[in-house]
């Protein structure tokens, strides 16, 4: 098949990369507005994270037996629907008003964004030049940054009045008391979510009229019956693959931590008010985008490890900064993190998929459950932060542990040797 062909399919998986980035970016969002609406403490929020996180250690597996079974577009179909119900569910979790409810919500949402990614990751990687999959996934993973840009620029402005009232704060003249001002503060988040589940399922409806290419894996095309096993763990004893989950597990860990956690730092260790909060976050995506960008076109001339180990270093000597300086340095420091950590993400996944052949669903399933470090490292950078609030910064030696394995990946463990 020539390149060109390709265009279209690659154009529509690329649009998948943008709609999870809204999903899981505007998680930061919603732990600041559950601190307010659920009166909820830093470390207690931190569990949104792990409540949409943990789907995707759950599900990978079945989803990979799923789309093996059946196809790529099988699988990215039924998770766009799933998700879209999840953010439909945010009506009726308004009016329960239980931080239960609401962690259940998100449960659902990252399982049908779980079939998102588990599909769209390896897709990218497979159709096309094997050599070129780096870049091409990198490429993808740009409109990723796009969609955290839209999320913490915009949509978070959707959903934080800038109001942070107690129970013994509140103006005595506002409507309704303290229970018109949880009901205000609750509505604010449905609409956000209906904007992402209309999406959704537009996007669905292209899918299902749309023909996407057969995808050869080894000597097995999608679609075509086989006696290979739907799930095969024995592609673990590949050790780049290995190594390579271990590496997902820590970035995904170390670039949560920072991510879930930078409005409550503005906000409540660094005193900016959620209005400036938001700009700056919305400011952290933009270098996230940036980095994706221009990180794609140095691929072109560097090494795709070689990157990834001066980046990766680079931000463990940024974690240093804000243990040492915290306040608005750290707030300054953490821009520049999500410049050199955009790349690190697609550049770890596309390596450890390198020479699977008919395995690489299995392999990219077993990446995608690494992303439940999410659901553990941002807490335990949650419960660090909590329990020293004279020296909150510390807290940041978790990332700074991750981004050096990250590190370690590009220089050693990325190697094809079995």
């Amino acid at each position: 098949m020539s390149k060109r062909p390709y265009a279209l399919p690659l154009l529509l998986i690329f649009s998948l990369f943008f709609i999870w980035a809204i999903s899981s970016n505007l998680l930061p969002t919603m732990i600041r507005q559950l601190m307010k609406t659920c009166e909820l403490s830093t470390f207690e929020a931190s569990f949104t994270e792990s409540a949409y996180w943990l789907a995707y250690f759950i599900f990978p597996i079945p989803i990979a037996m799923f789309m093996k079974r059946y196809s790529y577009k099988s699988g990215i179909i039924f998770g766009l629907v799933l998700a879209a119900i999840g953010g439909l569910l945010f009506f009726p979790g308004v009016m329960i008003k239980e931080y239960w409810a609401y962690l259940c919500i998100f449960f659902i949402i990252a399982t049908g964004m779980c079939f998102l990614e588990t599909a769209a990751n390896p897709y990218v990687t497979v159709l096309g030049d094997p050599a070129t999959a780096p870049r091409r996934l990198n490429l993808a993973q740009s409109f990723n940054g796009l969609g955290a840009f839209i999320s913490a620029m915009f949509l978070s402005k959707l959903v934080l009045s800038g109001h942070k009232f107690t129970r013994e704060t509140l103006p005595t003249d506002f409507p309704g008391g303290w229970t018109g001002y949880i009901q205000q503060e609750s509505d604010a988040m449905k609409l956000p979510y209906l904007i992402l589940a209309t999406v959704l399922i537009v996007i669905a409806v292209v899918f299902i009229f749309s023909k996407l290419p057969k995808i050869k894996e080894g000597d097995h095309v999608e679609g075509e019956v086989s006696n290979d096993k739907l799930i095969d763990f024995n592609v673990l004893k590949r050790s780049h693959l290995r190594w390579g989950v271990i590496a997902q597990f820590f970035y995904n860990g170390g670039q949560t931590a920072i991510n879930s956690l930078f409005l409550v730092y503005c906000c409540t260790y660094a005193g900016l008010p959620e209005g400036t909060a938001t700009t700056f976050f919305g400011l952290y995506m933009l270098a996230f985008l940036s980095g994706r960008w221009i990180g794609t076109l140095l691929m072109v001339k560097f090494r795709p490890q070689n990157m990834l180990v001066t980046y990766a270093l680079l931000n463990v000597l940024l974690c240093i900064v804000i243990m040492v300086c915290g306040g608005m340095v750290g707030i300054y420091a953490m821009l520049a993190i999500a410049f050199f950590m955009s790349i690190i993400y697609p550049t770890q996944f596309s390596l450890a998929l390198t020479d699977l052949g008919k395995n690489t669903k299995s392999g990219s399933a077993f990446l995608v459950m690494a992303i439940v470090g999410n659901a553990c490292l941002p807490q335990l950078t949650a419960y660090i932060m909590d329990r020293n609030s004279a020296i909150y910064y510390i807290a940041y030696v978790i990332p700074m542990i991750c981004f050096a394995f990250c590190a370690y990946y590009g220089w050693k463990g990325y190697k094809v040797v079995d």
